[in-house]
């Protein structure tokens, strides 16, 4: 999962004009930076062109998938990222992005003109955020969640033994009831759809 552009850009009027960006090029020959930096910012702006006030997209290009927040006050932030790289995380850091552009830079100081302006956080959030993880809170829950299941299922399995499983162990039981094995036995064939540890 990677980060390579997170951007702010001005929508409003044709063409865009790229406001604030930071770009991760570490990965690119020394010789292509530039190249690959001046891509971005260019596909960036198309893009920023093409979604709506109010809307969000995703639109995926070769290696990149670029997530775009347009607002109505005439700013569009796009992420650009690799197809790994969770839509739901993107959104959440897009929005967070352009809230912060939007309280420290009032309409009157970037729409006029041409501006530059400067957003050092972007710099911080781009080598932050590399790891979604830090954006997005239910996503590390859910990677806790799933790592204690993976702990489960080999505890099961290590329980049993070479080649028993836990058909064999229900029928062998005397400690179950026989409608404790027929509950058990209809469970299973109403959830046969489900895979069972």
């Amino acid at each position: 999962m990677k980060l390579y552009y997170i951007g702010i850009i001005r929508n409003e009027d044709k063409p865009t004009h790229e406001l604030v960006a930071e770009k991760e090029l570490s990965l690119y020959p020394r010789f292509t930076r530039n190249n690959y930096g001046e891509f971005m910012t260019l596909f960036a702006k198309t893009v920023a062109e093409r979604t709506q006030p109010g809307q969000r997209q995703d639109v995926e290009e070769q290696d990149y998938t670029f997530h775009a927040y347009s607002r109505t006050e005439g700013i569009c932030g796009v992420i650009i990222s690799d197809h790994q790289y969770p839509t739901r995380v993107a959104h959440k850091v897009l929005s967070k992005v352009v809230d912060e552009f939007l309280v420290k830079n009032p309409r009157p100081s970037w729409s006029a003109g041409q501006p530059t302006l400067v957003m050092p956080e972007l710099k911080d959030y781009l080598a932050k955020y590399q790891d979604p993880q830090q954006a997005d809170s239910l996503m590390k829950i859910q990677e806790e969640l799933d790592e204690t299941k993976v702990v489960l299922h080999k505890t099961i399995e290590s329980v049993l033994q070479r080649g028993e499983k836990i058909d064999d162990l229900v029928a062998k039981s005397d400690g179950l009831s026989a409608q404790s094995k027929m509950f058990y036995q209809q469970a299973k064939k109403q959830n046969s759809c489900c895979v069972l540890m």
